[in-house]
């Protein structure tokens, strides 16, 4: 007899085969892409914040539907958009075509990311840190590898080889997704389920947002891609810029970043099952703000790939108890609205943290920046912990005995 795979094996599969999917069809293929029409350097950013923009409107309906009609069946139409994105690349001809497919390709990940992190919360109850931090290092397993195999298919100008094996991806990740037993709350129509049970659902909408826990582990989480934002857009110009370091030598940091996310999330995650999440945010954020504070101040190479490290040490123990406390906070009746509060307010953090920091590199300098951004990560971790030890029961926090 054949053994079928978990349904927590089939989401990881799902999750690390359409993030693999939706990363190569834009690092490094998006900017070269949007170049190779003409496009201005000026305008590039722009075309390519597209699909970030979709993350921060969809992130919370989505969550709210995956609540009324079930898991399964929006992470099934997620699965759709990422099976078919791709292959809409390989017909565009003019730049405002590329905006199109770019916002239809990030409604994949913006209803994927928050209903996917919920599916997981649904399933465990106990040890839920850990089993969220396995699936979100999935999803990095196939963010890490996106680039390098990008790459390698892109030829000159041809960018056909890049989006066939990106739709080629997607269309598993529509077979996974197929395959996943998770329970279908309603068998009628979705307009139908939305009109029956608007009513209670509103209440609970209205409960996530006055959950004044689930609000600022948002922000928290929003304050830490704040930071990440700032690191992965200017990090590299400065060391290629000020340093003279070629852009193999500055890869091979950011991939540093994402292995020591990747392998110690669910290790955060676990410690944040046993001993409690805040504890596990507070350190996590102020270990990211002063690694960024202090990033600047070596030109030393291997200082600089241990500093990166530790900052993706510091993401890893951030994301792996922020989620993890937002479901816990979270009623089982609103989980997917809580995550998707989550998501959207990340998306504004993760796309605000470059044009902020490039304001203050423009009036101050790199490394008062970068000082700014860590000093502030330190004292909002600090905020955070104080605030939320008297505002939260413990036994809300996700600390197992």
């Amino acid at each position: 007899m054949k053994t079928k795979p978990s349904p927590f094996l089939l989401l990881c599969i799902m999750g690390g085969l359409a993030i693999f999917s939706s990363t190569m069809a834009k690092n490094p293929a998006l900017p070269l892409f949007i170049r190779s029409m003409g496009v201005p350097v000026s305008t590039v950013g722009f075309i390519a914040a597209a699909s970030t923009v979709v993350g921060i409107i969809v992130s919370l309906p989505a969550g709210i539907l995956s609540d009324i009609i079930g898991r399964r069946r929006v992470i099934l139409m997620a699965a759709i958009v990422f099976a078919t994105a791709p292959f809409l690349y390989l017909v565009i001809t003019s730049p405002w075509q590329l905006v199109l497919v770019r916002v239809y390709h990030g409604l994949a990940t913006a209803i994927l990311g928050p209903v996917a992190m919920a599916a997981v919360a649904d399933t465990f109850e106990k040890r839920r840190g850990e089993r969220m931090g396995w699936y979100s290092s999935a999803t990095m397993l196939g963010r890490f590898l996106a680039p390098f195999v990008g790459g390698i298919l892109i030829f000159g100008e041809d960018f056909r080889w890049v989006y066939l094996a990106d739709g080629f991806a997607g269309v598993l990740a529509l077979v996974a997704a197929i395959r996943l037993p998770l329970t279908t709350r309603t068998s009628g129509p979705v307009w139908e389920t939305l009109k029956r049970e608007r009513g209670k659902y509103g209440q609970e909408i209205a409960f996530v947002f006055r959950h004044l826990g689930i609000l600022a582990t948002s922000v928290i989480e929003a304050v830490q891609y704040f930071a990440f934002g700032c690191l992965e857009t200017f990090l590299p110009i400065y060391l290629n810029e000020k340093l003279g370091y070629p852009a193999w030598k500055i890869g091979l940091l950011f991939t540093a970043q994402i292995l020591a996310a990747t392998f110690t999330k669910p290790v955060m995650g676990r410690l944040s099952d046993r001993y409690g999440r805040i504890p596990m945010i507070v350190s996590g954020l102020a270990l990211g703000g002063i690694t960024t504070g202090i990033m600047l101040l070596s030109s030393n190479y291997l200082v600089i790939l241990v500093l990166i490290a530790i900052f993706g040490l510091g993401l890893a123990t951030v994301t792996a108890s922020t989620s993890a406390l937002v479901a816990d906070l979270a009623r089982a009746q609103s989980r997917g609205s809580a995550l998707g509060i989550l998501s959207s307010i990340m998306d504004i953090g993760h796309s605000s943290g470059p044009m902020v920091t490039g304001v203050l590199i423009g009036a101050y300098s790199y490394r008062m920046a970068f000082g700014i951004v860590g000093v502030g990560l330190v004292v909002v971790s600090l905020i955070f912990g104080f605030t939320m030890r008297w505002a939260i029961p413990r036994a809300e926090t996700g600390t197992q005995g």
